[in-house]
């Protein structure tokens, strides 16, 4: 498969401390990329940098075949052909779920309010939140809050989805919907590069896994072999310790 978005060689670094070293990857258009590793290890820096949140060091970034990397890029431009979604939900309070929703849609890609909203209740509708549309994000619980912010990330069809560790906020019963609205996104195509510490998910949804560690990536491959039989040594530690040995 050709790449949709492909990384060569990016170096990172927060003053003395090199977060990144080297980091390559690719993803394909409908694939669903994993990146596994302990906290600290460089997935939510590496995510940033790939929605040129932060600016790389070193390394080429290309997206569709275009340099995102390049420093005369318009950022804006490039950011609005990814959806993002973080650990924390990051809705508007002041906005209703729905605004909450469209608002990229009609903002930054300049798609008329009432077609903006017909696609948002439909997204909405298919995740059981159409209800909740005039609320504002503070009368959802976690769960839902999260699956608004994955609604508001896909309604502008992007190109890659970016998931940064989107269930670590949530209580333990919260997390099944939130994966379960993934799992719908990856069988309907959507290509995905998520960090995540759901082993189990990971393992069943990703087509590939990539283990960072120390800014590194260690080991890549399908996820059944990376999970079923890890070749490196520092994977079967890290997948251990995550199984509770």
């Amino acid at each position: 498969m050709s790449a949709l978005l492909q990384a060569s060689g990016l170096w990172k670094s927060f003053g003395d401390r090199e977060v990144l070293r080297g980091v390559s990857l690719d993803l394909a258009a409908h694939e669903v990329v994993a990146l596994i590793g302990a906290s600290g290890s460089g997935k939510s820096t590496l995510l940033r940098c790939l929605n040129l949140l932060e600016p790389i060091d070193d390394g080429q970034i290309l997206l569709g075949g275009d340099d995102i990397s390049d420093p005369r890029v318009k950022v804006d431009a490039v950011r609005a052909r990814f959806g993002v979604v973080f650990q924390h939900y990051n809705l508007f309070p002041h906005l209703s779920v729905l605004d909450n929703v469209t608002l990229a849609a009609r903002r930054v890609h300049r798609v008329p309010r009432a077609a903006a909203e017909e696609r948002g209740m439909h997204l909405l509708e298919r995740i059981g939140l159409a209800d909740k549309a005039a609320d504002h994000p503070d009368r959802l619980s976690g769960g839902q809050q999260q699956r608004a912010a994955i609604v508001r990330a896909i309604a502008t069809e992007p190109e890659v989805l970016l998931l940064d560790e989107i269930t670590s906020a949530l209580d333990p019963e919260l997390v099944g919907e939130v994966l379960d609205l993934v799992r719908e996104l990856a069988t309907d195509g959507q290509a995905i590069l998520m960090a995540t510490h759901e082993m189990a998910f990971a393992r069943d949804v990703a087509d590939r896994v990539l283990f960072l560690d120390g800014g590194v990536v260690i080991e890549e491959g399908p996820a059944a072999e990376v999970f079923g039989s890890p070749r490196e040594a520092r994977t079967r530690e890290f997948l251990s310790r995550m199984s509770g040995g």
